[in-house]
């Protein structure tokens, strides 16, 4: 039986707009000054039909949808022709009274980022009320309000009359995806837009909200463009894939087809890089290390000065591993280099009476883990599973409540911060976003020098430059600033930086979880690489199931606070005995849905 999650082979049930082509593109052409971001684009969306658009970053999907809605920022210029069944005049060079009326009304888009799209200042239900009242498609504020609580409670909101006098601060991350999407639908339009809208999500929110956004489509009838970079999304959703690269569509046709035998090398890229979403594939190869003598940190291998794709086919084991063999099975025996005893840690909300203290948030419960030296750990859970909390204790930016934790031998948990300059020398985080973790007035040679600068350590220039060059930037990268590079190339600074003081433990907390698919493997291969070059432990937190399992040798699995289960990667991933593990592993999209639907055709 076929549930609305699988990409369907037969369109969804008639609608109010069957017979025509809800959408018609053709020809075109987004211009700021001489330069072209989309040239010469074409492409139909039949009624009732679901059409992913997949790229990577800068490849113009978004621009496409902007036109469409007739957003594009007042430097960019458009021509062609975009026509919406239903409605006379052409959208493109559409006044803005006129876009007004058709956005909201024929045309809905829910954003990548709904806290930058939500007003932070009103109520979630008087903003979805008022896409229905400045449209007038309910007769009065009141019905607006039943109709928002109606809209709320179908998008699988828990409390919606809670959920609408809430602020968009009080919701998580899912919660306001949820209300965006009722939002986009308030006033049933004929195209219904979703721009990277699970791609900072949890696996199991993510999978919930694709199944909602396919479920809702079905049911009223309308077109979806669905626009990601991750094909695992677009082979669950979309019957049918366009492909954008530099501005154009260099291939499209039925997903299944797509993807079993793509045509264009750029598309075949894009598949090579989403394999390791699939937890159906090989493993890659693993290597372990001994505890190292405090390294002087080597130079980088010959050919390791930019990141390359990594093979995932496995025909045995590699020269290294053999050479590591015997000695990873001793490692087993020596002393952890981060020992998590007893570890709790309860949070206390900011109180709402004079009369009684604020309720108490268990974060984590009764933690007990050991990483030994050359470990590749991961860490994975949902958002507010306790991961980051975790990953802020062993790096000694925040104190347990209860238990210990020891770096080395050395308890960190209860020391002041004047006597743990051991452990900001020894560890190392990269932080989720770059962007936010880089400080925008300074040149990149400072920040990379900074925690050289800070510690005493000398020779800068030199580490910079030999820093710059391991992690695949040139050397003229030293006198740019962060704005002047895209994400990946930032996530390679903060590597960097990560890597200028000597660590012997790096704790990469979500550093590829906002990347596009090809950026995502260089960045994985990239820190495989240096975790290789330099003998490092690596802590590596996400809730990517698929992206561990790729990177780590063990796997914990965090839930309430909680671990519930630990271990080997592939087996862990293989034979999963908790149903929290089982229900995460369930929830990863994978490129073999595609698949088998073209096998069935």
């Amino acid at each position: 039986m076929t549930t609305p999650f699988e990409p369907a082979r037969d369109q969804p049930a008639p609608s109010r707009f069957e017979g025509q082509a809800t959408l018609q593109v053709e020809g075109l052409t987004v211009h700021s000054g001489g330069t072209p971001l989309i040239d010469n684009v074409s492409f139909s969306i039949g009624s009732g039909e679901r059409v992913g658009l997949i790229g990577e970053s800068g490849s113009g999907k978004s621009i496409t949808a902007l036109s469409i809605m007739n957003l594009l920022p007042e430097e960019l210029r458009a021509r062609g022709s975009i026509r919406l069944a239903g409605v006379e005049p052409d959208l493109v060079g559409l006044p803005e009274r006129r876009a007004t009326a058709i956005r909201g009304q024929e045309t809905s888009m829910v954003f990548q980022e709904p806290m930058t799209a939500l007003n932070p200042v009103m109520r979630v239900g008087d903003q979805v009320a008022e896409v229905m009242l400045l449209h007038r498609t309910t007769p009065s504020r009141t019905a607006a309000r039943t109709a928002t609580i109606e809209l709320l409670e179908r998008v699988r909101l828990p409390d919606p009359a809670w959920i609408g006098r809430a602020y968009p601060h009080q919701l998580s991350g899912g919660m306001r995806q949820r209300v965006m999407l009722a939002m986009a639908l308030a006033n049933r339009p004929r195209l219904l837009i979703c721009d990277e809208p699970t791609s900072a999500l949890d696996v199991t929110v993510q999978a919930a909200m694709l199944e909602l956004i396919v479920e809702l489509q079905a049911e009223r009838g309308n077109a979806l463009l669905f626009i990601t970079h991750d094909l695992a999304v677009v082979a669950r959703v979309c019957p049918r894939v366009l492909v954008m690269y530099r501005g154009e569509i260099v291939e499209s046709g039925a997903t299944a087809e797509v993807f079993a035998a793509p045509q264009h090398p750029y598309t075949r890229k894009l598949l090579a890089a989403s394999t390791l979403t699939d937890p159906s594939l090989p493993e890659p190869p693993r290597t372990s290390f001994p505890e190292p003598p405090r390294p002087s940190f080597p130079e980088p291998v010959e050919g390791q000065a930019t990141s390359r794709p990594r093979s995932l086919e496995t025909d045995g084991p590699s020269p290294l591993r053999q050479a590591q063999d015997g000695a990873s099975t001793s490692s087993a025996n020596e002393q952890a280099v981060v020992a998590v005893h007893g570890v709790s840690r309860i949070f206390r909300r900011p109180r709402r009476s004079l009369f009684r203290p604020g309720d108490q948030v268990q974060a984590l419960n009764n933690i007990d883990l050991e990483i030994r030296s050359g470990d590749r750990f991961g860490i994975v859970g949902e958002s507010g599973s306790g991961k980051s909390t975790l990953l802020r204790l062993i790096s000694g930016l925040d104190r347990p409540t209860s238990g210990s934790i020891a770096f080395d031998g050395t308890e960190i948990s209860h020391q002041p911060e004047s006597r743990l300059g051991f452990l900001r020398r020894d560890l190392q985080v990269v932080f989720q976003d770059p962007q936010a973790s880089l400080d925008p007035r300074m040149r990149v040679r400072d920040i990379i020098a900074e925690p050289m600068v800070s510690l005493g350590i000398p020779g800068v220039d030199a580490r910079v430059a030999e820093l710059l060059a391991a992690v695949g930037l040139p050397p003229d990268a030293a006198r740019r600033f962060p704005h002047q590079f895209s994400g990946g190339q930032r996530q390679r600074i903060s590597i960097a930086r990560a890597l200028s003081p000597r660590p012997r433990v790096l704790v990469a907390d979500e550093p590829v979880s906002a990347l596009d698919v090809t950026v995502r493997a260089q960045i994985l291969d990239l820190l495989l690489d240096l975790v290789r070059d330099y003998r490092l432990t690596l802590i590596f937190v996400s809730h990517d199931l698929s992206v561990v399992r790729y990177l780590c040798d063990n796997v914990a699995v965090l839930h309430d606070g909680e671990i519930v289960e630990r271990g080997p990667t592939a087996e862990v991933y293989a034979r999963p005995q908790h149903p929290y593990t089982r229900e995460l592993l369930a929830a990863v999209p994978t490129l073999t849905v595609a698949g088998q639907v073209a096998e069935e055709q």
